[in-house]
Order: structure tokens, then C-alpha cells, then sequence
């Protein structure tokens, strides 16, 4: 007998999840004009007046690489001062429940970090990142992975004297734009090492949109089956192909509970250019048409999981609103097509409707509701 129960089908998917944003951060980093310090702070509170409570401020690399994050101490400054303090307060959010996030891929960033802690204003929690592709990991990070895994074993331990919390990426599990195909079993036995060295979480990234949903499934069963416990784990998924919204199902119903995103699918590589200047980022960009890069949206993300009847803590029509901002913001189309077409009503749309129907249908003596002939 065929099982019609989506959860007895799929007995690990979980009935409530974690979304956390990371517009401000990997969003931005791939803009090639510099978004004002302003906006960048009405985002960040509005996210979080909407709902999210895992949010990525900014990046403490060097901004002469990626000036895109100049900012970075006085958006942090905002988020601790008493003002954004008391707006919390008013909206019955409580501030505790906030986690800032801050990306330091190498140890200098760290230091920063730890800098920024000891002022009163620094992270609670940081991200370092490692690519199972050495080619891909040495154009981001600019060593060998032997090098880094020690580099990230004397951060980690920093950090934990720092009350410091140290997230640890997995980039490449399913592909590298550099050195094509990879093993999944090399992405579990990182992700095992990076909770062996001290990270309290491992970001498991597909940040070229390499994934297809079956080895999503695959490999997030594979992670579950080794460590169970799904706090541990976020997915985080870019989208290149227009099937990134298969990959959150397939996690989903492996099990996963985390998951990032951006507003309006933004992000990809730190950019090279910045207002009218060429700056460094990370080198050359990993494609050849920019309409297809950038993160699975938070607005489309949200929509599909809330109309799963999955718990969530958004308000998301709030995000389809910020979503629309966004685009004015940035100055052009973005990717989310739920701020355009908005969500499944179970109402209706009836101010489409052709009027006369319940007049015609007295007038056949049909019943209202009737919908096949009573003969």
C-alpha cells in the first residue's frame, strides 16, 4: 500500500528548522559597488525584527583585499550598542538569543576578532573555511590544507579562551569549479576533524552549485549516520543551475535542520572590482556570466519550507518586503521570484475572478459548491 505521509516517508526530516542570513556578509562581498553603511545596518536590524537570529554581520579580512567590508567594527559597534539593544527590547525580542557571526578565513582576522572581543563589541561566534579541493583551497585561502588545518587548530583554541565560538566550512563536497570532481568521503572525514580540533558547528557548503539532489541526499545521510546530532551542521547551497530549491528538499528530508541564505540569492566570490576601481579580492571570477551566481534566496527558501508546514520563526511576508528593498538597494532584478508572485493563498486571488458565477449557477439550479451534474 502506497504511504501518503511525507514525514513516515522521510522519518528524519525535521518539523521545525533554523535559517540563518547571511545577506550582509557573503550577499554583499560579491557587489562590485560599495553598499552603504546605513543600509547595511537596516538590514541587519530588520532581519532580525523579522525573525532571524543567526545572522553573518561581515568579513574581518584585510579590506584593502575586500573593501566591501571597511565598516566592519562600526556595524559590529551598532549591533552591541544600547540603542539596537533597546529596539529589541520594545519588539520583545530577546538580544541573548542573537548570534553575530563574523567570517576570518585566516588567523590575522582571528586576532581581530578577539581584538573586537576584549572592546566590548567583537563576534560570538567566527568561520574558517576548508575546501576538500587543494587548488580551490589555496586561491581562497592561500595555503595548503596541512598548513591550514594547524593554522585552524591554534585558532580554535584562541577562540575558546576568547568565549569566542568557531564554525567550521567544508567547501567543494560536491565539486570544485577549479578541480572538477570530489569525493564525498573526503568532505565526512573533514567535517569529523574540523569537531575533533574544537569547531562547535561545520557548514557543509556547495558554494558553486555543484550539488544535485540525490548526492545531497547521499551525503547528508552519510554525515547524519556518523554524527547524528543535526544541531551540528548547516547547509549552505549557491545556486548556478536554478535547482538549488532540490538540494534544500533533499537535505531536508536527510535530516539537516540548518540552513543559510541571502535576500534575493546574492553573494559569491569577494569581488574584484569595487565603485570604479579594480581592487584584489580573490582573483579571477570562478564563471562567465554573473546572472548565475549567488546563494539559494532567503525569500524563495522560506515560502517552500513555511508551505511544508515547517517551523521556521519568520514573518514572511516581512522578508518578501525586505526582499523588494532589496532590489532597489542593489539597483537591479533579483532572484526571488516569491517577492513577485508572493505565496499560495488559500484563499484565492477572487479580485480575479469573472463576476456571475453564483448568479448563473441559481439560475441552473445548481447548488453553491455543486460540481458534477446530480443525475
Amino acid at each position: 500500500m502506497t504511504e501518503y505521509d511525507y514525514w513516515k516517508i522521510f522519518p528524519r526530516m525535521p518539523k521545525k528548522v533554523t535559517i540563518g542570513d547571511i545577506t550582509i556578509r557573503d550577499g554583499f562581498q560579491h557587489e562590485e559597488k560599495f553598499i552603504s553603511t546605513p543600509a547595511k545596518k537596516f538590514y541587519l536590524e530588520e532581519l532580525i525584527f523579522a525573525g532571524c537570529r543567526d545572522i553573518e554581520v561581515t568579513n574581518l579580512g584585510n579590506p584593502y583585499t575586500m573593501p566591501q567590508f571597511r565598516d566592519a567594527e562600526e556595524l559590529l559597534a551598532h549591533l552591541r550598542g544600547d540603542r539596537f539593544k533597546q529596539k529589541c527590547e520594545r519588539k520583545g525580542i530577546n538580544y541573548d538569543d542573537i548570534s553575530l557571526t563574523c567570517v576570518t578565513i585566516r588567523e590575522k582576522s582571528v586576532d581581530r576578532s578577539i581584538e573586537l572581543k576584549e572592546k566590548g563589541i567583537g563576534p560570538d561566534r567566527v568561520l574558517m573555511m576548508v575546501s576538500t579541493e587543494e587548488e580551490h583551497h589555496f586561491a581562497n585561502a592561500g595555503t595548503t590544507l596541512p598548513e591550514y588545518w594547524k593554522e585552524a587548530e591554534r585558532c580554535i583554541k584562541k577562540c575558546a579562551d576568547a568565549g569566542i565560538k568557531m564554525c567550521g566550512t567544508v567547501s567543494t563536497i560536491w565539486g570544485s569549479p577549479i578541480g572538477g570532481a570530489t569525493d564525498l568521503k573526503d568532505a565526512v572525514k573533514f567535517t569529523k576533524r574540523w569537531l575533533d580540533i574544537g569547531a562547535q558547528d561545520v557548514e557543509h557548503a556547495d558554494h558553486d552549485g555543484s550539488s544535485s539532489a540525490p548526492d545531497v541526499y547521499r551525503y547528508f545521510a552519510m554525515i547524519l549516520d556518523e554524527i547524528p546530532d543535526p544541531c551540528l551542521h548547516i547547509a549552505h547551497f549557491h545556486e548556478t543551475k536554478r535547482v538549488a530549491s532540490a538540494s534544500v528538499l533533499a537535505a531536508l528530508q536527510a535530516g539537516i535542520t540548518n540552513f543559510e541564505a541571502t535576500l534575493g540569492g546574492l553573494g559569491g566570490q569577494p569581488s574584484n572590482f569595487m565603485d570604479d576601481c579594480p581592487v584584489k579580492g580573490t582573483g579571477e571570477y570562478y564563471y562567465d556570466d554573473p546572472r548565475y551566481v549567488g546563494l539559494v534566496t532567503l525569500e524563495d527558501t522560506l515560502v517552500q519550507i513555511d508551505e511544508m508546514g515547517i517551523e521556521h520563526g519568520y514573518d514572511v511576508d516581512r522578508i518578501l518586503w525586505l526582499g523588494k528593498q532589496m532590489e532597489r538597494t542593489i539597483g537591479r532584478r533579483l532572484r526571488s521570484d516569491a517577492i513577485i508572485n508572493g505565496r499560495t493563498l488559500k484563499e484565492g486571488h477572487l479580485k480575479y475572478a469573472r463576476p456571475g458565477l453564483a448568479k448563473r449557477k441559481e439560475s441552473l439550479g445548481e447548488h453553491p459548491g455543486q460540481v458534477l451534474p446530480e443525475a
